[in-house]
């Protein structure tokens, strides 16, 4: 098998671009098509969906619930002094670590950059000395020189290096975005810490993020514990819960009900007890694992589940990720008018969709690994397609799936089926709004706090009633830029990387 792909490489790629796209317009289009043929097919396979739905509403919440406990506990928790009392003769020397961060950025402001870098100073329970942070920028940027200089200046002595890197345009085979980018910082970093200062590789962590995120304070302390501590700490990923909340009060109320159920669900993901999770937007491993894997590809666009991929397969399948349980904080797309800020969100949804060209990559390699056991393949490559799938495909589904089936079939609107249909949905339904409560009250438990004034006064009000608004933010900012970006990749039209607008 893994001849047979390497020799027809271009024709399964192409095959398994079109997979995602096909598959995500049949699930849609099965409800109206499937009425007039098979409606009693339509009718069971809407109620196998939303007990299933009703399953990962339910685990969600539970997982919700418990990940907010282990925030709390995280965050009351020493981690060198809990260092000192777990570590063992494999440990590493806490003292020894040195923790890289990568800050990619394009046109973003100094303001933006400033405020992450002061919230990186601020790091607790952990040397300053020890944390080595990269402003990568591009060159092709508008005053990157400048804006470099500025930052260098304004945070000299802060970190024990704060380095800027200059990722050169125009380089043949890649595309311009946020992997190429810093994989040119991360080897630049490797020739001054590694081969230049002669550190020890295998003492090195690297976080990618975005110019906007702000660590929670223990974060780097928690993340050198975890890896001075694991056994395993050169097949890790370690992953904290991301969440919109630097200028959640800001931003329009589509973009808010968005923020809240990612905040919730991304808790709750981290957990899930089949282990399946991936890395995503900002994340840490080790310097040494991603040297070994070559660092990110640089012809891709979304990186994060990409680079797992990467890792996971060159690894024979060893690889994982494990979470930190200390929010981490990013902006929810702006813009400056209403609607400029729901195109942004709407492009910034379609760019992380893109990332269903992961599932040719995974088969691909999946293929070409018969050394994994094949339970280990098949489950991560499900994962992959099950995320994309859901994502583009579950509004149909749950909103017409129970409906659709009477009002176009008039033989089967008289059947005992069809008249119950709507109300086991409605009841299934009504469930999950219960389970949606437990996880809109964790992401506002997890807020920080802001005064009523900092609010205005009428915020809990509109914060209230804008989830009547559910079903469309849900429609328009997420699922119809997902079906837009797998339909695009079944059409062999490629997307442009295109930076979400920091105001």
């Amino acid at each position: 098998m893994k001849n047979f792909t390497e020799k027809h490489d271009r024709q399964i790629q192409r095959f398994l671009e079109i997979l995602p796209g096909s598959l995500t317009w049949i699930l849609i289009l099965f409800p109206l098509w499937g009425a007039f043929f098979i409606p009693k097919a339509v009718a069971y396979f809407t109620i196998a969906f939303l007990v299933f739905w009703l399953y990962r509403s339910f685990q969600s919440a539970i997982l919700g619930i418990r990940g907010y406990i282990k925030i709390r506990k995280s965050e009351e928790t020493n981690w060198q002094k809990k260092y000192l009392k777990d570590r063992n003769k494999n440990s590493l020397d806490w003292n020894k670590i040195k923790n890289v961060i990568i800050i990619p950025n394009y046109n973003e402001s100094t303001t933006i950059i400033g405020a992450s870098l002061e919230i990186l100073a601020e790091q607790k329970d952990i040397n300053k000395k020890q944390l080595v942070v990269v402003l990568a920028m591009e060159e092709r940027a508008k005053d990157s020189h400048q804006r470099a200089k500025e930052l260098l200046e304004k945070f000299d002595g802060r970190f024990d290096q704060l380095i800027a890197t200059f990722h050169p345009d125009g380089i043949v085979g890649e595309i311009k975005g946020k992997a190429s980018n810093e994989a040119w910082a991360a080897k630049e970093i490797k020739k001054i810490l590694v081969d230049k200062q002669k550190n020890n590789i295998q003492n090195i962590t690297i976080t990618s993020c975005d110019a906007d995120t702000h660590f929670h304070s223990q974060y780097f302390s928690a993340l050198t514990y975890s890896f001075a501590t694991n056994n395993n700490r050169y097949l890790r990923f370690w992953q904290s819960p991301i969440c919109w909340h630097n200028n959640f009060w800001k931003v329009p109320a589509l973009i808010r009900i968005i923020g809240t159920l990612s905040n919730s669900g991304y808790l709750a993901s981290i957990q899930e007890p089949d282990g399946l999770f991936f890395n995503y937007s900002s994340y840490s491993t080790s310097l040494f694992l991603l040297d070994k894997v070559g660092y990110w590809d640089t012809d891709i666009i979304p990186e994060d589940w990409h680079i797992f991929l990467q890792s996971f397969f060159h690894e024979n399948g060893k690889v994982e990720v494990e979470p930190i349980f200390l929010t981490t904080s990013i902006d929810a797309p702006e813009g400056k008018t209403y609607f400029g800020a729901l195109k942004n969100r709407y492009e910034q949804c379609k760019r992380h969709a893109w990332g269903a060209t992961d599932i040719p990559y995974a088969i691909k390699e999946a293929l070409k690994h018969p050394e994994i056991p094949f339970l280990v393949r098949f489950f991560r490559v499900y994962k992959v397609i099950e995320s994309h799938l859901l994502w583009a495909t579950n509004w149909f589904i749950l909103t017409l799936g129970a409906w659709l089936p009477a009002w176009i079939n008039p033989y089967f609107k008289q059947t005992a089926l069809s008249y119950n249909l709507p109300k086991i949905s409605q009841w299934i339904l009504t469930i999950c709004l219960i389970f949606l409560l437990v996880m809109i009250i964790i992401d506002k438990a997890m807020r920080p706090k802001m005064t009523r004034q900092d609010l205005g006064r009428w915020f809990g009000f509109w914060e209230t009633i804008q989830w009547i608004l559910m079903p469309i933010a849900a429609l328009f900012m997420a699922v119809l830029p997902a079906i837009e970006s797998q339909s695009r990749l079944m059409l062999g039209k490629r997307l442009e990387y295109k930076v979400t607008e920091k105001i």
